[in-house]
């Protein structure tokens, strides 16, 4: 009797030794895989007498983009929230680099009001503009909340604000041409699609819209290539990969929990992340590369229904509205 129950214990302790290790070796596996299909920017090109200006560039795959851009000896222009953590860094990166050439200034995203007063800075001080990195972005997961323009928080910050940044930095752009215009946008946006119907969508529920923003990233980015067409002026949107980030802080317990195990075992390094919007910005081979959509530093396909460029072309004009263009504002 003794003997069989001893028995047993052995067998249940073998079988969940290799249920274990079978589950190690998965995890492993993945890992390694995640690694080898991630891709590296491996351009070596300087970025010195360029200027660049990457939006919400103090963590994550923004935090990554503008190390590697300063260190190419770029003038950076660190446009961000929150200015005190943007000096922290701006501090980091002048001791990490010598390169002097950072400059912080206040730009919150989600107010049209601030789009403008920071615009306006950079127009009087800045005599050329290479690159504009559309990296910001947020996310909420069950909280509504309402820009002070009365637009719904998740898209004003990830998709109006950029929007009409965009079109009030142009004219700078143009005459820096060529110079290129890069959107953080996700491969989540399968997960989604816009409504124009209800272009501003205060009721939906917040988690959905963070994938209707990266929908319309990529419906922006195409229209802006094809108006861009003869200016010298490309514009690209990638998707950086599942990122340990950020962007991740608001999602509340418990979900948060079990998100974390899953987000610190196959998701990316912001470092890893960066890779595909650094390749947009400075490589020589893409300088002619516009209205596309990329993915480990590689031209991705897109969904038909992202693509479409009739909805493209109307959900730009009905956005011109939300953001209020003025008749002296630069068009596109």
């Amino acid at each position: 009797m003794f003997l069989n129950i001893w028995t047993c214990s052995i067998i249940c302790l073998l079988v969940a030794a290799t249920i274990i290790g079978g589950v190690i070796l998965l995890l492993l596996l993945l890992r390694v895989y995640i690694y080898l299909s991630t891709g590296v920017c491996k351009s070596k090109v300087s970025m010195k007498g360029k200027t660049v200006l990457i939006t919400g560039c103090t963590s994550g795959i923004g935090r990554e983009t503008a190390r590697n851009l300063v260190k190419r000896g770029a003038r950076l222009i660190m446009a961000c929230r929150n200015v005190e953590a943007a000096n922290k860094l701006k501090d980091e990166l002048i001791k990490e680099s010598d390169n002097q050439e950072i400059v912080v200034h206040k730009l919150d995203l989600s107010s049209l009001e601030s789009v403008r007063d920071f615009v306006k800075q950079v127009n009087n001080e800045e005599k050329r503009l290479d690159v504009l990195i559309h990296n910001a972005g947020t996310a909420e997961t069950f909280s509504k909340k309402i820009s002070i323009d009365g637009i719904e928080m998740t898209m004003a910050t990830n998709h109006y604000g950029p929007f009409l940044l965009t079109h009030l930095l142009i004219d700078l752009l143009k005459r820096s041409a060529p110079s290129r215009i890069v959107v953080v946008a996700s491969s989540l946006y399968r997960l989604a699609n816009l409504n124009l119907d209800n272009i501003n969508p205060t009721m939906t529920f917040p988690a959905y819209l963070y994938y209707v923003s990266k929908y319309a990233n990529i419906m922006f980015t195409l229209e802006l290539a094809r108006r861009l067409e003869g200016t010298g002026v490309t514009a690209n949107c990638l998707h950086p990969g599942m990122i340990d980030s950020g962007i991740w802080r608001n999602v509340p317990a418990p979900l948060s929990w079990g998100l974390q195990v899953i987000v610190k075992s196959f998701f990316k390094t912001p470092e890893q992340g960066a890779q595909t919007s650094i390749q947009l910005a400075v490589s020589e081979h893409l300088k002619n590369t516009t209205g596309k959509y990329f993915s480990d530093c590689q031209e991705s396909s897109l969904s038909s229904g992202v693509s479409d460029a009739a909805k493209c072309k109307k959900f730009w004009e009905l956005s011109e509205n939300i953001v209020k263009l003025q008749s002296t504002d630069p068009k596109i």
